[in-house]
């Protein structure tokens, strides 16, 4: 049934968008993190989308239905570091300032964040209207089949 592949569709969509605001909530949590394990400021994570089998609904319909095709959702593929500079702040007393007083911060820009949040959550809004969308057809259609 092709409405259950629409709603997995969706359903990878929802699992991608919620990892991506998890990553930009990561890289608003260490926007000032001059100290990170591997040495050197905290660096921006971005995660990279690709087009994906989806999994969401699939597997709980496909004991219903085992017509299902593949559906084309989408996936996280990877969560890559951004190579961008950070800015370097003028702080002498800070800890972890070189010789001259210079810190290095972090390649988080707030304000972007912020944007991509706001794409993030609009994507999430979307793949719940398709997928309610979807139910309201499938409650109409056996609505049909009951008259």
């Amino acid at each position: 049934m092709r409405i259950f592949r629409s709603m997995d569709a969706s359903a990878s969509g929802l699992t991608a968008e919620r990892l991506r605001l998890d990553i930009i909530a990561g890289n608003l949590a260490n926007a000032n993190t001059t100290r990170t394990a591997e040495g050197g400021p905290y660096r921006r994570k971005v995660p990279v989308f690709v087009q994906g089998v989806g999994n969401g609904f699939r597997s709980f319909f496909q004991v219903f239905s085992k017509s299902l095709d593949e559906a084309q959702g989408v996936q996280v593929g990877a969560v890559v570091s951004d190579d961008r500079p950070g800015k370097m702040k003028y702080e002498p007393g800070h800890p972890d300032a070189d010789q001259n007083g210079y810190v290095a911060m972090p390649n988080v820009d707030v304000v972007t964040e912020m944007v991509d949040m706001i794409s993030a959550t609009r994507g999430y809004e979307a793949n719940v209207s398709a997928i309610n969308a979807a139910k309201q057809m499938a409650m109409r259609a056996l609505e049909i089949g009951r008259s």
